[in-house]
């Protein structure tokens, strides 16, 4: 009896070790109240876990980029209205608006029915999986790729090209991609790759392969936005807008203490701006 007691309590043992051994199954999107979403890996395919702290930023707190913002409003409101829209690339300088912008849209558009799946560069190659989960959806949906670029020996680019515009599947017209770079071409470039290029004996130049090859996948994005570095006046405009937040001026004092700000960062960026916004708001309640 004893024996018998102790094979099947080693059972009972081996049943919890095996139970507690195989993942959890995916959770399920919360779609009727989630407006934004990331998606994640897990054993059992990856799934879209809901953002619940979202980012307040508004398209009129964004300066100094009215032509971006402008074309990249324009694109996504005939998006929502189910009207033909771009895939959009936005490059340039670093902390000028770019990720800010998307966030932005999706508080301007998501009472329409937008809505943003945010998907880490890793994690491209499962762009097809990511489109089958939401192609039977009412809502319209972003799909968004930040700070995104890649190493000359990254092969996961070609999933990127192949769900832009290369795949034998048409697609889901409820779905876009936007995606942010600090390179225009999303892949380093060589001085050795423009030698390959071929010239005619009429002066025609013919790009190389590894060229094209790179090329090819920015050229798959159909509106493409380029950022740019402040003025000095540009960012001290972006520094009043930001110190508006807090409901502090922009006086000699905190004038001066932005440009010195500016100078040790290096740059003059909207992010250096709103930084400093709130260093300075932070010291002024310190002083009170």
């Amino acid at each position: 009896m004893n024996e018998n007691a102790s094979l099947v309590a080693e059972l009972q043992r081996l049943v919890s070790t095996l139970e507690s051994a195989i993942p959890a199954p995916a959770p399920k999107p919360d779609f009727a109240q989630g407006q934004a979403f990331r998606w994640r890996a897990h054993p059992h395919g990856g799934y879209l876990e809901t953002v619940r702290d979202l980012s307040p930023i508004r398209l009129d707190d964004l300066r100094n980029i009215d032509r971006q913002k402008a074309e990249i409003r324009r694109n996504t409101e005939q998006f929502v209205k189910g009207l033909p829209a771009n895939n959009v690339l936005l490059t340039g300088s670093r902390g000028t608006g770019k990720s800010s912008l998307v966030k932005a849209l999706l508080n301007e558009f998501s009472a329409d029915g937008l809505r943003v799946v945010e998907v880490d560069k890793h994690l491209l190659h499962e762009l097809p999986d990511i489109v089958e989960q939401l192609h039977a959806r009412p809502e319209r949906f972003i799909v968004y790729c930040d700070d995104l670029s890649f190493s000359d020996d990254d092969a996961s680019y070609r999933a990127l090209k192949t769900t832009l515009d290369g795949s034998l599947h048409a697609g889901a017209d409820n779905v876009i991609i936007y995606a942010t770079s600090n390179r225009r071409h999303l892949l380093p470039e060589f001085q050795s790759e423009n030698q390959q290029a071929q010239y005619t004996d009429n002066g025609e130049i013919h790009p190389g392969e590894a060229v094209d090859d790179k090329v090819s996948l920015s050229d798959r994005f159909g509106l493409w936005l380029t950022f740019y570095p402040n003025s000095q006046d540009d960012y001290l405009r972006t520094v009043e807008t930001w110190l508006g937040k807090y409901q502090l001026p922009l006086n000699a004092e905190s004038r001066l203490a932005a440009l010195q700000w500016a100078q040790v960062r290096g740059n003059r960026s909207g992010r250096a701006a709103s930084q400093f916004a709130r260093d300075w708001a932070g010291q002024q309640g310190l002083k009170k």
